[in-house]
């Protein structure tokens, strides 16, 4: 289907240097969760790996759109992306994959259950909708401190979550607050098994931005650009004043729930129907086409993170791991020694 005009448009709009880091992370994530899944694979990782392969476009556009060291990041499941382009360095998610005791969780609490509070990203929780209370808490934490001007918090959620109890009750606070939250929505079509016509039974997800009164937008999950554009526009009007922003992307799980699950469950026809919709393949065409990168520069950083990875790996693999026979297990005290 060609372009409309306003896409043509906001292609040529896009900021360069914006949208080359939205594609690095992008990049940088794919390379580092390839690595992640052959060390599950091979028995070195303890408990689940959860990819993002397919939404690194939608995590790593919100991930680059907000301010570190200012903004509000509650990574989920699926953000590794998103994590890489807020600036979590490498070393933090292979030292918790390999249960480094130099890792941000200090090898107490795994995996993408991580985070630094203090620096604006909380530790994940695994029941998903949860983190769009967390956050809202955090703003109004700031808000009663007198620090919330200009400052953005976002999270990421599936369309799964959108049912949960917490993603309404964290969602509608933040509405009434006028929060400066943006919430992504991936919908990629499947709460772990259950697709989505046995989780809602609105036509759209959409629709409950309008329900909660606060700003709706669409975006094509697996389109770089487009990513960068309506999920960097969500930001700049929360930052501005704007309230909430919730952002529905249309998009398909390319993984299983988990590297434990083949995806079985997900119909022939629907992943006939999504061929050719990698948004990294996509992206490196758009990168190529719209100018934004040569082919030289991509196989450069392609070469450069595929480096960066492998050494990560190799120095969580040489740390220690926790003596249970010395051990506090203060992975988030604010105790000298125990905090994050």
């Amino acid at each position: 289907m060609p372009e409309t005009e306003e896409a043509q448009r906001t292609r040529v709009d896009l900021d360069r240097d914006y949208v080359r880091d939205v594609f690095r992370a992008m990049l940088k994530a794919r390379l580092l969760e390839a690595k992640l899944s052959s060390l599950y694979k091979a028995g070195k990782i303890v408990g689940g790996v959860y990819l993002g392969k397919g939404q690194e476009a939608v995590s790593a556009a919100l991930g680059a759109s907000l301010i570190q060291g200012r903004d509000i990041f509650a990574a989920l499941i699926r953000d590794q992306a998103g994590r890489t382009a807020f600036g979590e360095p490498l070393l933090d998610c292979t030292r918790t994959y390999l249960g480094s005791v130099l890792g941000p969780m200090k090898g107490r609490d795994g995996n993408i259950h991580r985070g630094r509070p203090r620096e604006g990203m909380p530790a994940m929780i695994s029941h998903l909708g949860a983190e769009v209370s967390v956050v809202g808490g955090m703003l109004m934490a700031r808000r009663l401190k007198g620090e919330l001007g200009g400052v953005v918090g976002a999270t990421c959620v599936g369309d799964g979550a959108t049912s949960t109890g917490a993603f309404h009750e964290g969602i509608n606070m933040a509405a009434v607050e006028r929060l400066p939250l943006v919430v992504i929505v991936s919908n990629n079509q499947f709460a772990y098994s259950t697709p989505n016509d046995r989780q809602f039974a609105c036509v759209d997800l959409l629709d409950r931005a309008k329900g909660y009164g606060v700003g709706g937008h669409s975006v094509d999950g697996t389109d770089l650009l487009a990513c960068a554009d309506v999920i960097g526009r969500a930001v700049r009007l929360a930052r501005e004043g704007g309230g909430p922003q919730m952002v529905v992307a249309r998009l398909l799980r390319l993984s299983g729930h988990g590297e434990h699950d083949d995806g079985s469950y997900v119909p022939g026809t629907m992943r006939d129907s999504h061929l050719g919709r990698d948004c990294l393949e996509n992206g490196i065409v758009h990168m190529i086409e719209q100018g934004f990168a040569t082919v030289d520069e991509i196989e450069r950083w392609k070469n450069r993170f595929t480096e960066e990875v492998q050494a990560a790996v190799a120095q969580a693999q040489q740390e220690p791991t926790p003596d249970p026979w010395d051990e506090d297990w203060r992975a988030c005290s604010s105790e000298p020694g125990g905090g994050i």
